[in-house]
């Protein structure tokens, strides 16, 4: 049952990734949530974020933000990292995920998604059929819908954390 949340990867940030390395597996797309992803909450695009894009860039990967905030927050930080986007994606519904791949010329095998967020971010990707990784959020401080649901996440991520050690 919990383990339709599951990640396929639990990382500590997304600056983490080693997106090369990713890339020499096949993999040509990267979706990305924004905030507390990238940034913390409400944030702009700062040098760190500058520079994952640059590298991505240098490395042949394409990208996407998909949020489900709206126009407003997202434009700008797409903008700023110069990613293609898609705002108000109703996550964890799968149909912008796939819209995104479209976006960059990829498929849902050949694109990696990277969020904060279980039941938005993560679930989604895997309805979708994408390899996802879960990254800890930047900061702590959080909307309350999204502190309640964190509540709910720490008891799947104990689950996922049992199951995946050895025994």
């Amino acid at each position: 049952m919990l383990e339709k949340f599951y990640p396929d990867e639990y990382l500590d940030s997304a600056y983490d990734i080693d997106f090369k390395s990713w890339y020499d597996k096949g993999y040509r797309g990267v979706l990305f949530d924004i905030d507390n992803t990238l940034v913390r909450h409400g944030e702009p695009a700062d040098e760190r974020a500058e520079k994952l894009f640059e590298n991505l860039r240098r490395i042949g990967m394409n990208y996407c933000l998909i949020s489900n905030n709206q126009l407003p927050r997202v434009k700008p930080f797409a903008d700023a990292v110069q990613a293609y986007y898609i705002e108000n994606a109703h996550k964890p519904s799968k149909k912008n995920y796939l819209r995104a791949c479209e976006l960059m010329g990829t498929d849902s095998k050949t694109t990696l998604f990277v969020g904060d967020q279980l039941f938005t971010d993560i679930y989604g990707a895997r309805r979708a059929g994408m390899t996802n990784i879960l990254v800890k959020p930047i900061h702590p401080k959080e909307e309350i819908q999204i502190v309640l649901k964190r509540r709910l996440e720490k008891i799947v991520l104990y689950f996922y954390q049992k199951k995946r050690k050895p025994e």
